[in-house]
């Protein structure tokens, strides 16, 4: 008999997926570890593998088809030797409990008359209830029970006289008062349906595009963030002349290596050195608990086709920038491919993104729960700078924190800022 292949759970919060693309068809012969389909999570495009030998006997679920639960049978295998017929349904309860409980029909009446009908059969009498015993389980309704507990009601002591002596409302009544308790009011008709959202209609030429589970997912947690989490935003000006001055050190003595530094990577060291400065922002809230991290692993925001995914530099605090920059140049690709593991993007112990790249001067970004803050920086431009007490032209960017004041302070937020800023515009410190 064919063993079903059901919708694997990619990542710990997968509920379910789009079964991108067939990588099989019915009838092929597949072994361990060959790729069986592309399946489209939240994040990524994951590749789905064979665990044991046999044929593909049918495809239950066709390519394109999206919100796949996870644990839904998808396509069917049958091994060696075995039959390729579909398993059998297995028959449904309530009928075979209708044909357990089904009467055997009347015998005809002798004389060929009518069969004359049966008397009424006396209702039965109330059930008594066993009395409770260790471990023993008495029948109520829920009602029943919330009744019993409010007005002090003992149930073992009492009769039920509902089906199996289980008791019902009106047993309750009769026990608190001495009366049966009043009939229930008939229930009010149910409230209508609300109408579906009414689609949405205009004279402008568009195209309707159907959202992605990314972008279904980033709709929904950033709506969250900012409902949820109390933002708090600190921004700080930095001269980036001495940074970049080292970069271009760095890299004339790292050609040979083919190793090439960039500013985010020398800004996501100086991210992680200050949360390592600053514990109390290195921190992610959690309902009654505030979780402390020991090291800092960086989620730095990655744009990708069709949303934003957040790989993560795991532990950077205790990498050289040149680890970072290969390492980043690794995950950017495989980001962009949809061939992150879920690993490597989800956790992270706070956030960078930057937009500098695009000429964006400023912006605030949307923390990434749980994590307790996530860093936005600008662009790099001239302007003029006060150095000292004389004013010059000086390459300055602006980066602003974004923080959960649930977990991190104002002033500590200040503090994690300040040495944010020292590092870079004091950069020795990042390869020291």
């Amino acid at each position: 008999m064919p063993t079903e292949l059901k919708m694997p759970a990619l990542s710990p919060t997968m509920e379910e997926g789009t079964l991108a693309k067939w990588l099989v068809k019915e009838g092929d012969l597949v072994k361990s570890g060959d790729l069986l389909a592309e399946i489209e999570t939240d994040k990524a495009t994951m590749e789905f593998e064979a665990v044991d030998e046999g044929t593909v006997t049918k495809i239950l679920v066709a390519e394109g088809t999206d919100g796949v639960k996870v644990g839904t049978a998808i396509a069917l295998i049958a091994g060696e030797g075995e039959s390729t017929d579909a398993p059998a349904a297995a028959p449904k309860p309530e009928a075979k409990a209708a044909e357990e409980k089904a009467p055997e029909p009347a015998a005809p009446a002798k004389g060929g008359g009518e069969t004359p009908a049966a008397p009424s059969a006396p209702a039965p009498a109330p059930v008594a209830a066993p009395k409770a015993q260790s471990g023993d389980r008495i029948k109520a309704s829920p009602l029943a029970r919330r009744l019993a507990e409010a007005q002090g009601i003992d149930l073992a002591s009492l009769t039920g006289s509902g089906p199996g002596g289980r008791f019902v409302r009106a047993d309750l009544g009769s026990a608190a008062g001495g009366k049966p308790a009043a009939a229930a009011p008939q229930a009010a008709a149910p409230a209508p349906a609300a109408a579906p959202a009414k689609p949405f209609e205009t004279d402008i030429p568009h195209e309707a595009v159907k959202l992605s589970n990314m972008r279904k997912t980033i709709a929904r947690r950033l709506t969250e963030s900012k409902q949820q989490v109390p933002h708090i935003y600190l921004t700080v000006d930095i001269q980036l002349d001495a940074l970049l001055k080292l970069r271009g050190e760095l890299n004339a003595s790292l050609a040979a290596r083919g190793v090439k530094l960039s500013v985010n990577d020398m800004l996501i060291k100086a991210l992680a050195l200050a949360l390592i400065e600053v514990p109390e922002c290195n921190v992610s809230f959690a309902g009654d608990t505030l979780i402390k991290y020991s090291r800092a692993d960086i989620s730095v925001a990655v744009s990708i086709d069709g949303g934003l995914i957040t790989p993560i530099v795991a532990n950077a605090d205790a990498k050289p920038i040149s680890a970072i920059s290969a390492e980043m140049t690794d995950l950017a690709a495989r980001a962009k491919a949809g061939k992150l593991q879920p690993a490597e993007y989800q956790g992270g112990t706070a956030s960078i993104s930057n937009m500098g790249m695009f000429g964006i001067k400023q912006f605030d970004a949307v923390i990434n729960p749980p994590q307790g803050m996530i860093l936005a920086i600008g662009a790099g431009e001239k302007r003029p700078y006060v150095v000292g007490d004389a004013l010059t032209v000086a390459t300055v960017m602006s980066a602003t924190g974004s923080f959960d004041h649930r977990a991190i302070d104002g002033a500590d937020g200040a503090r994690l800022m300040k040495a944010f800023k020292a590092l870079v515009e004091n950069p020795l410190g990042l390869v020291a």
